[in-house]
């Protein structure tokens, strides 16, 4: 008998400790969520009404490649490369070319578009209730966490998982034709978001012979691609004979990162202790 009061004296207590996680706690975990959300959307520092200012340019110097094969300066404003300031250094005969965007071209980096649109979406999940509203159920608070994390783990793959490229859609990408002077035949570029970094990697191509022979075999989708790589781009077969991959730190998408962990880990928290509680007594009152 005593056993049985103390039994329902401590699940009294449970349930009135889980009454106030899911009254004060869980909303208390909802602010702050919100908080570091805000933040890390406006390192993103893209325009979404007419409130607010445009965007500020930022420059940045690319670290050198091996043996200095390629130097340059990228303009970043927001999700867009608005200009590029490249040096190139041909190996076979040490020949300097200079290649600038032309004035009407931008380069729109989607990556950063998509992570800024789900965090903005978590934002909304979080947001999206009256003021006053009180979770009833355990249950409510773990789906809402759930969809939470999973915007924030789409931002955060956005910018540590550069989509993959064959060297056909690079060639097609339509970065062949930002530059002034015009790139060579045998010369490819691609721009993306690899972490905190902006990256430029410049593949120089062999343009193979018809009666060359070399075992033609086309590769597939990737990151970077390596010397050797051969693909085809109209009737025409390429080989990579050199690739050099130049990149710099922003340190506003640094910050981005370090917000989603902190967000995913919240998120996670709340939810064990949520689930904690399930594990006192047999029904699930969430």
């Amino acid at each position: 008998m005593a056993a049985a009061m103390a039994s329902a004296a401590e699940r009294a207590v449970l349930e009135e400790e889980f009454k106030w996680l899911l009254q004060e706690e869980v909303h208390g975990v909802l602010r702050q969520l919100q908080d570091i959300l805000k933040e890390a959307s406006h390192r993103f520092a893209l325009p979404v009404g007419s409130t607010e200012g445009p965007v500020k340019q930022e420059n940045f110097m690319l670290g050198t490649s091996s043996a200095d094969q390629v130097k340059g300066v990228l303009m970043l404003q927001g999700d867009a490369l608005c200009q590029a300031d490249i040096n190139l250094k041909m190996p076979r005969n040490n020949q300097l070319l200079h290649f600038t965007f032309r004035e009407d071209k931008q380069w729109k980096l989607q990556q950063i578009q998509d992570a800024r649109n789900h965090v903005n979406q978590a934002i909304y999940l979080l947001t999206n209730r009256d003021v006053n509203y009180q979770f009833k159920t355990g249950s409510e608070v773990l789906k809402l966490m759930d969809a939470v994390m999973l915007q924030l783990t789409r931002a955060r793959n956005r910018l540590t998982t550069p989509a993959s490229l064959t060297l056909p859609e690079i060639a097609s990408s339509g970065l062949t034709k930002m530059f002034t002077p015009a790139l060579p035949s045998d010369i490819l570029v691609n721009f993306y978001i690899n972490l905190n970094k902006l990256c430029l990697t410049v593949y120089q191509l062999h343009a193979l012979q018809p009666n060359s022979t070399k075992n033609f075999r086309p590769t597939g989708g990737s990151i970077l691609h390596n010397p050797g790589a051969m693909f085809e781009c109209g009737s025409q077969r390429y080989e990579v004979s050199h690739v050099h991959k130049v990149e710099c730190v922003v340190p506003w998408l640094n910050d981005a990162l370090v917000f989603f962990t902190v967000s995913l880990q919240l998120c996670q928290q709340l939810k064990d202790k949520i689930s904690v509680f399930s594990s006192y007594w047999n029904y699930r009152p969430y």
